[in-house]
C-alpha cells in the first residue's frame, strides 16, 4: 500500500508501518500497516516488543510532523 492509500485509509491516525519501498530521502514510499491508532501513546506501546529494522511510525493527519 503506497503512503499516499495509507493515510487516505487512516485519517489523523498514527501508524505503524513496516516499509517495503524508501525514497532517496529515506521516506516511506510504501509498506504494509502494522498498526494504527489516533492515541500516540498506544502506539508506542505496539512498538516495543516489535524487533523490525524496516518500521517507521507516521502521522496521517495534517497538524503533525509526519514523523514521531
Amino acid at each position: 500500500m503506497t503512503l499516499e492509500e495509507i493515510r487516505q485509509r487512516y485519517p489523523n491516525e498514527w501508524v505503524i508501518i513496516e516499509f517495503t519501498e524508501l525514497d532517496k530521502m529515506l521516506r516511506v514510499v510504501e509498506g504494509e500497516v502494522i498498526a494504527h491508532s489516533p492515541d500516540k501513546e498506544e502506539i508506542n506501546r505496539i512498538l516495543l516488543p516489535l524487533r523490525n529494522e524496516k518500521l517507521s511510525i507516521e502521522f496521517t493527519g495534517d497538524g503533525g510532523t509526519g514523523k514521531a
